[in-house]
């Protein structure tokens, strides 16, 4: 993939750049392979917000991927590359030989009319789906499975890969895109090689109506609000916030306060991300 880099014909052109789709082979998805996406606006089954700004945005399709690369031993044929508006990645389309069709993360180096397949006795190369305890350590990983089964849950965006460590007994040490090294069983399956479109990091939208094409609304700073809808709100003029450090809007600690719930799988963590 290659960035291009619009002219500044206007503001909003000024530092703007995009894909330029070079890799992109077929325009339209596989039907069978689309289900309709509800817009939520951030809301969750009860009505409530819970995720703020988000509405609007182009109509979507979702394209059902197969996270889980269950096909043992049958080969598929990459028929096209194609573009998903729901995620970063760029996704393949395979044709296997018992005559299914799926989608899949397309990884760097996957090209059309290239052998892909799953399974302990498939070949360690990009696109192949294997169990961890099989892939050489040393080996770049993506759409890791946390458990087995389960499919592909971790690496999964443009760009990223994690590496196979070592294994050390029924368990393989990966380290992850963030620096985190974590310890996932060795008969969950992951995909050879690094996710497409590299240079998806580069793109800069340069205009908020391209912010707002992908369903992201305005996000208003809590130092315009009133002392009622926001901790940082009210004084005369442009005045500090009037507290040692930042809030959110239900008042709890801001930048550096750690939110993230007690989960099951953090006993597999060996070392969190930046040293922590």
């Amino acid at each position: 993939m290659a960035i291009k880099v619009f002219r500044p014909t206007s503001p909003g052109r000024r530092g703007m750049s995009g894909a330029t789709f070079e890799e992109i082979t077929k325009d339209k998805p596989e039907k069978s392979l689309t289900s309709t996406l509800k817009k939520r606006g951030g809301r969750n089954n009860q009505g409530r917000i819970t995720v703020r700004h988000r509405g609007g945005g182009a109509k979507r399709k979702l394209r059902l991927i197969d996270f889980k690369r269950d096909k043992t031993g049958v080969p598929g044929r990459v028929s096209a590359i194609e573009y998903d508006p729901n995620r970063s990645a760029r996704i393949a389309l395979i044709f296997y030989a018992d005559g299914d069709k799926r989608y899949i993360i397309a990884p760097v180096g996957l090209n059309i009319d290239d052998t892909v397949m799953s399974g302990p006795d498939a070949e360690v190369k990009p696109g192949n789906a294997l169990p961890m305890k099989v892939i050489p350590s040393g080996t770049l990983i993506h759409n890791i499975e946390m458990e087995k089964g389960k499919g592909g849950q971790m690496v999964r965006s443009a760009g990223t890969s994690a590496q196979l460590m070592v294994k050390e007994g029924e368990y393989a040490l990966i380290r992850m895109p963030s620096g985190e090294m974590r310890r996932v069983r060795g008969d969950c399956m992951a995909t050879v090689g690094q996710v497409g479109n590299v240079d998806h990091q580069s793109i800069e939208l340069g205009k908020a109506g391209r912010n707002r094409l992908m369903g992201w609304r305005p996000t208003v700073r809590g130092s315009a609000m009133s002392p009622r809808d926001h901790p940082h709100g009210g004084g005369e003029g442009r005045s500090p916030i009037g507290m040692p450090g930042p809030k959110t809007p239900w008042g709890k600690p801001a930048l550096g306060y750690r939110t993230r719930k007690p989960k099951a799988s953090d006993k597999l963590i060996v070392k969190r991300r930046k040293g922590r």
